[in-house]
This record gives structure tokens, sequence and C-alpha cells, in this order.
């Protein structure tokens, strides 16, 4: 005697666009909730997280407008980190290990499992990632100089962090070492998925297992369609590109990042070889970071009702050779390959495909994310406190018009930091936050202006700089000129791009961002 199963039917536009709307609202609330438990400036203000929901093979489902560089390399990496571990109902896990498909360090990413109603079949994940600026590095903002992953700080494998729904208070407290922001943003993290899990769960319980598997599949297909209806406006070739970032921080300048975009009938082929190997300093990345920098650009070419879903990034692919510095071997160092060499993956695939589809491409913007962690510690060793923030400049012009000014562009999609929080919290004063007039390079259409922020201690302190093009120019398009690079000194002497600093009370750190590129020939 045969059993008919019932087919799911398929969904209508209305009701697809309904179902990936709900599922991405799911993202949107752990969101939430994260910012509003949060203990940090770095997360509750600069709100430096992102959040999404995978299938229960690890492929993405929906991400909430977040972070591109924290969002495209979970979505690269997490089948498998999910493949080595042995799921049960109410169990998370933590990781930030960033050759098991995390960024650097200080992004932490908790992981749970949905389970149907009778807790035996997985039907997908929900994970938020955050920044933390203390993960037990040396240097405080624990964004050093490093020569090594082991100098960033804290590498955590995939650790149960909850248990059957029990938190393991021995683990949350080994990871935040008593310090109590610290054990807040983890607490808010658990908070984050645990609200994702109930509402995904709520979604799947109302549609049903068979029709809720049914709806992904069809929300990946459509997702692929779009994709390559977009992709297909790229004419077919090969297009090249390359560019340099400024430094390692140990000595080596100029280092290259070659690109080879192979386009044949929307299928998009990314290789990454010319590119340099993996260098002694901190701007090395894997594979996974340089992912999400190729997602994020092909995604901004697709339509804005584009599901962010694995279908959608299915016509491309990528390479690059392994201990090269966009797929690094272990234990190279990473702390700034998430932060600056994210950025200039970008600026090389807009260079290759300007010269495929002109009128559609910006000149590059600023070309980092101009990181600056700093901090003190107390008598006893311990962190007395650590603060990191990344900083916006101008953004590139196009055929559309001049490009915005003093915004964080592409990779990034952190707020600034108040300047009322930053000095509430920390030994700071802010002398001037300002918009560096006359930055952007000039064209048809400028491009955007950099920002000037300069800070005053008010006792000692240490402080990290990572940031880029200070060195060289963000380059205009079409005859567009290229933008004013960045300038950091202290105290009025000019610092290289990638330093370490010992601070006294009263000592003024300026941070100078670069502009965008001008856009087109000016008149």
């Amino acid at each position: 005697m045969s059993i008919e199963v019932a087919v799911p039917k398929r969904l209508s536009a209305i009701e697809l666009g309904v179902f990936g709307s709900r599922i991405e609202a799911v993202c949107d609330e752990m969101g939430a909730t994260l910012k509003r438990a949060a203990f940090s400036p770095n997360i509750k203000d600069r709100l430096d997280y992102s959040c999404a929901v995978f299938d229960a093979d690890g492929q993405l489902c929906a991400q909430a407008a977040h972070i591109p560089v924290h969002l495209g390399s979970m979505a690269y990496a997490m089948a498998g980190i999910i493949a080595t571990i042995d799921w049960c109902d109410g169990d998370m896990i933590v990781v930030n290990d960033p050759y098991l498909g995390g960024t650097h360090l200080p992004d932490v990413t908790l992981i749970s499992p949905i389970f149907d109603a009778n807790k035996q079949q997985l039907l997908g994940f929900v994970a938020n990632r955050a920044h933390h600026a203390n993960i037990g590095s040396d240097s405080p903002g624990s964004m050093p100089i490093s020569a090594s992953l082991e100098e960033e700080g804290l590498i955590i494998a995939p650790t149960l962090i909850q248990q059957r729904g029990k938190t393991l208070a021995a683990v949350l407290s080994r990871l935040s070492g008593n310090d109590a922001e610290s054990h807040g943003d983890f607490s808010a993290q658990i908070s984050a998925n645990t609200a994702g899990v109930m509402r995904l769960s709520e979604l799947i319980t109302g549609l049903g297992v068979q029709r809720f598997f049914s709806a992904l599949q069809q929300l990946n297909d459509y997702g692929e369609r779009l994709a390559r209806a977009a992709l297909q406006d790229i004419p077919d070739g090969c297009y090249r590109f390359s560019d340099v970032m400024d430094d390692d921080g140990l000595g080596n300048k100029d280092i290259p990042i070659v690109v080879a975009i192979n386009v044949v009938a929307g299928d998009v082929r990314v290789n990454f070889s010319g590119t340099s190997a993996q260098v002694a300093g901190n701007i090395n990345c894997p594979l996974s970071v340089a992912a999400a920098g190729v997602y994020y650009v092909f995604r901004c070419l697709m339509p804005a009702q584009t599901p962010a879903c694995a279908g959608s990034f299915r016509p491309i692919s990528l390479y690059a050779p392994e201990g090269s510095l966009l797929n690094s071997r272990r234990p190279a160092a990473v702390a700034a390959g998430n932060v600056e060499t994210s950025t200039r993956v970008v600026d090389v695939i807009l260079g290759a495909l300007a010269q495929a589809i002109p009128d559609r491409i910006p000149a590059a913007s600023h070309g980092s994310m101009n990181n600056i962690a700093m901090g003190a510690r107390a008598s006893n060793g311990s962190a007395a406190w650590n603060y990191y923030e990344t900083i916006g400049g101008g953004m590139g012009a196009s055929v559309k018009g001049s490009g915005l000014s003093a915004l964080q562009t592409h990779m990034t999609n952190t707020l600034n930091t108040p300047v009322e929080s930053l000095e509430s919290h920390f030994p700071l004063r802010v002398h001037r936050y300002e918009i560096r007039h006359g930055s952007g390079g000039a064209g048809a259409f400028n491009g955007g202006d950099g920002l000037l922020r300069e800070f005053e201690f008010t006792a000692n302190a240490q402080a990290t700089l990572l940031t880029e093009r200070r060195l060289h120019r963000p380059w205009g398009l079409r005859q567009g000129l290229p933008a004013s690079p960045g300038h950091n000194r202290l105290n009025g002497t000019t610092l290289p791009p990638k330093c370490s600093l010992n601070l006294k009370a009263g000592d003024r750190l300026c941070i100078e961002t670069p502009g965008g590129g001008g856009w087109g020939k000016k008149g």
C-alpha cells in the first residue's frame, strides 16, 4: 500500500515576497535585541554586529542589512563550521577562529540550531556576529600590530556556550574574563539568538516543515534567476585590475592585489592569481573575507528586490592561491585583513568591472575603515578600558553624481560613536570632528570628502592605528582626479599608516580620512 505525500504548492509572487520578508524580519529582530541588550558602545552605539538565518546545510537564507564583511564571510563559510558539530536542540556554539570561517578574533559568532517540534529533525540555524573591543590581546582594543594570530587575542574553536537550553556559566566567564561589559555583550548575543530561534520556530510551525523547505527552495531559485539576469548585463570577457595595500605595519609596502574576472553568459569567475603572498604583518585574510568583498560588489549590481540568500550567489565563484594575502595559512596574522584588505578587494573588483560596464561603476571610495583601537591596563595587568572604532570617509563619484561625504562605505556599515557616548565612557575628549573639505577628487562629479577626528587623551593610554590610503590615493574614473590621501598625526607629527602608540595625558591624536575619487573630466 503506497502513501501519498502532499507536494507543497508553488508560492505566488506575493506569497514568496511575504515569505522572504518574514524570514528577513527574524534577522531584524535579532539585531534589535542585540543592540538594546549590549553593554559596549561598540555594539550598542556603533552597531558593529550582524545577524543571519541559514538552512540545515549552512546555506544562507536571509540576512539583515548589517555589515557586508560579516555577512559575506558567514555566507561563504557557515557550511564548513556546522558540519563538524553534533547538534542538539537548545545548543549554542561560540566561535571566532578566522581559519574556521571567522574574520578576525574580535568578531565573535554565536550559532544556534532550529529543530522540529519533536526535537529530532534539524531545520536550520540562526547566527549573529559582533565585534568585541577586548578579546584578550595584550594591546588595548585587541587590534594590535601583530605578526601571528596568537598575538591577536583569544582564539575560540567551536565551543558550546549553551547546552540544551542552559547557558554554561564557566564558559561565559572564561570568554568575558569576568569583565562586566564583555559579559554583558556575550549575554546580549545569547539573547539575540534565543529570539531568533523562537521567531524562526514560529514561522516554521505556522507554515509546516515541508512547506517551509519548499518556500526556501523557491526563494533561492528566484534569487538565482534575478542574479543571472543582472549578471548577463556584463559583456562576456576577461577584465583585469590591480591595486596595492600601503603597508603591513612590519616594513612591507606596496603589496599588490590582482584580479581577473571572467564573465561568460552571466557566470562570473573571480581569480586573484598574481596577488601577493601572505605577509609578515596582519593584513592577511582567510578566503571567506575575500569572498565577502566579491559577493558584496556583485550583490550591488543586482535588483534591490534580490533576496540575500545562497541562490543569489550561485553564479559567482572565486579562487585565490593558498598562502596568498587573500587565502592565508594559519597562523598568519589577520586583524587588519578583515577591515583593510577587504576594502581593497572591493576596489579591485570595481576597477575591473569599470572596463566592462563603465557607466555603472563609481570611482574608488576612501578605501579604509580608518581603525583606531585604544585603552589602558590597570596596575594588576587587567584591562582598565578598551575601545575600538572605525571612521568614515568620502564615497567615490559616479555618472549619477558626486560622492557622498563623511560616511562608512562598502564593507563596513557601522555608525560613528557619538561624541557624548565616547567622552562619558572613556578618558577622552574630542576636540574636532568635522568634514575634511576639499579632500574628494575633482571631476565632472566630485568625490565625497573625508572626515577629521581629533582626540585628546586625559589619561595615559595605548593606541593602535590600522589605516590605508595614506600612501596611495583613491583613484578616479573617466578622467576624474584621485582623492586626497589620509593623514594621521600625533601632536602635529605625521604617523605611518599602521602603528602602535604610547600616549600621555594631554596628547592629541588627529585622524584625517581620505576622500573619494572624482568621476569624469572637469569642465
